[in-house]
């Protein structure tokens, strides 16, 4: 990657290259030996940096590289430390303070001119010694060697597994036999995908096993990581016993030929073992003729979008392994440690629940610690917690699970470079956080983590980064938006064992339960960059925070405490991260924060805590996103003076400060109350593309707000919601400007008296919330020929629908309707809705007991929830829907939700 980012093992060689190079610009032309110095440090670090790339793409390094490596990376991070207060000092951390006129006037005194000389002259030190080392213990020496020990690829022990041990197998197998064995002729692809240590090959293996006597040509081939295509063809045609057709086939493209030709003549059982991208796909896929006679071939992958790809992009052919469920594990667990058909131990039963926890579903882990426990069935019951302890950040480096760690570490070292520290900074978080996709990738970007490239929105490239790591199965899905979109990820137990193994080997983050913890970092090697204190801390372990943490770029705090650490000290700070639980209230002390020159992201999520802030912020020139929740005394005035403010999120009924539309950088606004003043001066906010407010109806309210929403034409997510119900918004109709490219638009608790006709020019709407007295057949086609909707809430107070004709809503997922008309009323007809996979309606007093009619006709449909409202049955209810769901095609789940009062029957559907 070109552009300056942080990397976990280079540090920040990156900016800091980048920041010489503008040290070197004409900006800083009258500070004549500084460029010089500059340029000379910049050259010498490149070359550095050239050797740093290469001992990063190396899992195990000489010990003499990787001590090399650690000083280099340290001394980078010291050096940008140095080289931003050196620009500060000068006021040229930021042009639009005019920098240029203070430098002229500042940098007339001789002894400032000789301070920063000499902080040159030390850089240039540090830097000549580091290449002299590098000399003296030829580190270059070090990447050309390749003298180790080849362990056993753990694929291997899976192909050989008998069936007889395996357990929570059949069920998939059963599936995946199912999807081989149709009637088609025509070649078929299917997918295995998941985490690694899931048991993808196991799983291919039995299936192969089972079906293989069915094909005459049946094949097993295992991919590695960075294939040399020619080998592994090579090796496939000696396979086949074709040694002949070998020794006249020496090109890819040749071997290529000669196995299509084979296999022309066959009926082929082939497994793709271990796919790891698609540009091997493309190659292999070459071998496989389209012979028309139900000819299959099994590709198993870490990777999704490899899965997907492989399968021609047919979703119906890609099988998604899951954890194994609670009882399968505990059998394979018992079966390996205590013999097939015995139970635990009664005195071990607690424990070994909590060691299942950890391994979270994965039969490689539970094979794996299983098999540690079984080695000695003798063990104590401290033995046991022993080892459940053991499985926390030194778990990895445990010698007896070296099996799991390789494992989860090929997933590491196959990430693209710029990908490691995202993966990384992930152990920030607790054990088992459900870690907010949104957060994450704006803290990547406030510690410098996502590259900037061809004028590219940093989030939109932080969320591609996010789903990549999705799509390999290194983090885990945890819960999705109404768009489908995954908003929320969890880290599996095990992988964030080996992620904080990683940290603590490239002092990328320290983690501290407790004093001691603390205590052990005063006493490292190297100076904490990056900390995260856990649930656990306590008063007295922020108390011994000191001097020795000043040079701390992310600090994150989870759980409640009284005291607040010292902030002043953490002079480099770009992300401070308060997460309280919702438990009592304390005070969260900020108003040290004002100090914080390097400060781009912070977060306290403290509710019902009180947060005090200081009353100036003006000098965090480089904040970017503030997000509050909890009690705020005050909102400090000159926050609207931040030249580089982009996301603003206030508590509720927290008032913004005067003149908050001079914050032009503002993308994301939050704000639940707001006069009618600043609610016109909002429309000069032209970059604001999240807009979130809550309000009561005022006089000139309404078409403030209608004017506003016609302004914003960057608008992507807009949610204006009234405080009470049943205000009706008719000036909604006039809007002719609206912003065409919105994804999001929720009007809750504003009701029109019909849908605008503009909401059918919205053809990125993929998420719609509103309230209408009357629904036409018109305004149904409106709505339902919008062509990305995935997610509708509609509220229908008149009595008398619509008829929703075949053809619409192509795409929608999710259907919430709620109307006062009697559900018996409806009629789904085939092809309407062919995407749906949730419904949700309600039943009023004198609902007569029928049910929708053609719901059979949603082949998609996964879930159906109903409320019934007072006076309803709630028995009667289930029973008549739960006739619909015994017919249908595919299987339902279906909830009844009983009488709730509205203010709570909105939080639910909401």
């Amino acid at each position: 990657m070109s552009a300056p980012v942080v990397s976990a093992t280079m540090g920040a060689m990156n900016p800091l290259i980048g920041k010489l190079a503008a040290l070197m610009g004409d900006e800083y032309k009258k500070l004549t030996g500084v460029r010089r110095q500059a340029s000379f440090l910049k050259d010498e670090l490149s070359t550095m940096k050239a050797l740093l790339e290469k001992l990063e793409l190396m899992d195990e390094l000489d010990p003499l590289a990787k001590n090399w490596r650690d000083h280099v990376r340290e001394m980078s991070y010291d050096m940008e430390n140095c080289i931003d207060d050196f620009m500060r000092d000068i006021g040229g951390a930021d042009a639009k303070m005019g920098f240029i006129k203070k430098t002229a006037k500042r940098l007339k005194t001789l002894r400032k001119r000789h301070r920063i000389a000499d902080r040159m002259e030390e850089l240039k030190a540090l830097a000549l010694q580091a290449n002299e080392r590098r000399m003296r213990y030829k580190i270059d020496d070090c990447t050309n060697s390749t003298n180790h020990v080849v362990p056993i690829d753990t694929r291997m022990l899976a192909i050989y597994k008998q069936a007889a041990g395996l357990v929570g197998i059949d069920g998939p197998k059963k599936e995946l036999v199912s999807w081989l064995t149709d009637t088609q002729e025509k070649l078929k692809v299917v997918a295995i995908v998941g985490f690694g240590g899931l048991g993808k090959t196991t799983l291919a293996k039995q299936v192969y096993d089972m079906i293989g006597g069915q094909f005459s040509c049946t094949i097993f081939l295992p991919v590695s990581q960075r294939p040399d295509m020619s080998s592994l063809l090579g090796g496939l045609l000696l396979k086949l016993e074709m040694k002949e057709e070998l020794t006249h086939a020496h090109e890819v493209q040749d071997i290529i030929g000669r196995l299509r030709e084979y296999l022309t003549h066959k009926r082929y059982l082939i497994v793709v073992d271990d796919l790891w991208n698609q540009s091997t796909w493309n190659i292999m896929s070459c071998i496989f003729p389209e012979v028309g006679n139900g000819s299959r071939v099994i590709v198993t992958t870490r990777v999704e979008d490899v899965a997907i790809w492989a399968c021609h992009n047919d979703h119906e052919c890609v099988y998604r392994m899951e954890p194994l469920k609670e009882q399968d594990s505990r059998m394979l667990f018992c079966n390996r440690v205590f013999g097939s058909g015995n139970v635990c131990r009664p005195d071990l039963k607690e424990v070994s629940v909590e060691i299942l926890k950890k391994c979270g579903g994965l039969p490689l882990a539970i094979i794996t610690i299983a098999s540690l426990l079984a080695s000695h069935q003798t063990r104590s019951k401290d033995e046991w917690e022993s080892i459940r302890n053991s499985l926390g950040a030194k778990f990895a480096k445990n010698p007896t699970l070296e099996e799991m760690r390789s494992i989860l570490n090929l997933s590491y070292m196959h990430l693209p470079l710029h990908l490691r520290p995202c993966l990384l900074y992930l152990g920030m978080y607790p054990e088992d956080a459900m870690v907010r996709r949104h957060d994450l990738v704006l803290q990547w970007i406030a510690e410098g983590l996502v590259n900037c490239s061809h004028g590219s929105d940093l989030e939109d490239i932080g969320k591609g980064y996010f789903n990549e790591l999705i799509n390999r199965s290194l983090i885990q899905p945890a819960e999705t938006s109404k768009s489908g979109e995954v908003e929320y990820c969890r880290v599996h137990d095990i992988m964030l064992d080996l992620i904080l193994s990683k940290c603590a080997d490239q002092n990328f983050i320290n983690v501290a339960y407790n004093c001691e913890d603390v205590a052990k970092m005063h006493a490292c090697e190297y100076k904490v960059r990056r900390l995260s204190l856990k649930s656990s801390t306590n008063d007295a372990t922020l108390r011994i925070i000191d001097t020795s943490m000043s040079q701390v770029r992310s600090f994150a705090q989870f759980g409640e405490s009284k005291y607040t650490p010292p902030l002043s000290l953490f002079k480099y700070l770009r992300v401070l991260v308060f997460m309280f639980p919702f438990e009592r209230s304390t005070i969260v002390d900020l108003t040290a924060i004002g100090q914080l020159f390097q400060l781009r992201y912070l977060k306290v999520s403290a509710f019902p805590c009180f947060i005090d802030l200081p009353t100036e912020v003006r000098g965090l020139v480089h904040l970017e996103t503030l997000e509050i929740s909890g009690s705020v005394r005050s909102i400090p005035s000159d926050i609207v003076c931040l030249p580089r403010l982009s996301r603003l999120i206030l508590p509720i009924h927290t008032c913004p400060p005067q003149g908050i539309a001079n914050i032009k950088s503002l993308r994301a606004l939050h704000c639940m109350k707001m006069s009618l003043e600043d609610i016109n001066g909002l429309g000069e906010l032209t970059s604001l593309r999240e807009l979130r407010l809550s309000t009561k109806v005022v006089a000139g309210e309404i078409d403030a707000l209608v004017s506003l929403i016609g302004k914003l034409h960057g608008l992507k997510y807009l949610a204006v919601r009234a405080e009470s119900s049943k205000h009706h918004c008719d000036p909604m109709y006039s809007l002719s400007n609206p912003p065409l490219h919105i994804e999001k638009l929720d009007l809750f608790g504003w009701t029109l008296k019909r849908v605008p006709t503009w909401i059918g020019d919205l053809h990125f709407l993929r998420i719609l919330i509103l309230y209408v007295d009357n629904l036409s057949n018109d305004e149904v086609h409106v709505v339902g020929k919008l062509p990305c909707l995935v997610h509708l809430d509609l509220w229908v107070f008149a009595e008398g629908g619509a008829a929703i004709c075949t053809g619409l809503f192509q795409v929608l997922k999710v259907l919430r309707l709620f109307s006062h008309d009697d559900v018996a009323h409806m009629q789904f007809q085939i092809g309407l809705m062919p995407s749906l996979r949730q419904l949700t309606l309600d039943v009023h007093n004198g609902w007569g007991g029928a049910v929708p009619r053609g719901m059979e006709h949603l082949l998609a449909l996964d879930h159906i929830s109903v409320f019934a409202r007072d006076g309803v049955n709630h028995h009667d209810v289930e029973s008549a829907f739960r006739s619909v769901v015994d017919v249908h095609p595919r299987r339902l789940s279906l909830e009844i939700i009983p009488p709730l009062s509205p203010s709570s029957i909105n939080v639910v559907i909401l």
